[in-house]
């Protein structure tokens, strides 16, 4: 295992200036700003980053892309033997798994399916839905134009979706009312059809 050169603390980031600053291993600062925080690498550490798990960035913001420097350097963190981090290494392995799934397959060798990982099944249904008319924005009936127990909703054509489940759309723009109780905002995506909207000029 090469040896890395510790380095200052971050006196800026891409998200503030750091409130809080604690150098993990040699060369990776957690550091923590009044808006976000995460992983602040050195120039020696982000090349050293496996390529599956490089970002263009040496910031890993601290929801997800942390994961990918605990999950490039788990036996340096294992060998501190801080009481925490297994638990720290289960959430990192779980959530790049579901949040970068192709990154954490290519990097661990493993197969992930669509019931391994929230983005890849978000994916599988995005585009089983490709042509259909998706809901890109929906308003209760607290909006002056959707009567009581409907929901308004707004939407294009679903023409695909991007590799982290974001769907695209295209085309024009569609109108309609669906009944309240039908209407399910966590679903990865809402079509017209499973809706039945009805559609208004």
């Amino acid at each position: 295992m090469p040896a890395f050169a510790s380095t200052p603390a971050p006196v800026h980031t891409l998200w503030d200036t750091p409130e809080m600053a604690t150098q993990r291993l040699a060369g990776i600062w957690s550091v923590r700003t009044r808006s976000h925080g995460g992983f602040v690498l050195s120039d020696e550490r982000q090349a050293a980053m496996p390529e599956p798990l490089r970002l263009d960035s040496i910031y890993y913001e601290k929801h997800i892309d942390w994961t990918l420097v605990i999950l490039a350097f788990e036996a340096e963190f294992a060998a501190l033997k801080d009481q925490h981090f297994d638990l720290e290494r289960g959430l990192a392995h779980q959530t790049a798994r579901h949040w970068r799934p192709e990154r954490y397959g290519s990097f661990t060798g493993q197969v992930i399916t669509p019931s391994d990982s929230y983005v890849l099944k978000k994916v599988e249904s995005i585009e089983a839905a490709i042509g259909e008319i998706g809901v890109r924005s929906a308003s209760g009936d607290w909006a002056d134009w959707v009567p009581s127990g409907k929901v308004g909703v707004y939407g294009q054509r679903i023409i695909g979706c991007d590799h982290l489940g974001f769907t695209q759309y295209d085309g024009p723009d569609f109108k309609g009312l669906c009944d309240a109780t039908r209407y399910d905002s966590t679903r990865p995506v809402n079509t017209f059809a499973a809706l039945g909207v009805q559609l208004l000029p």
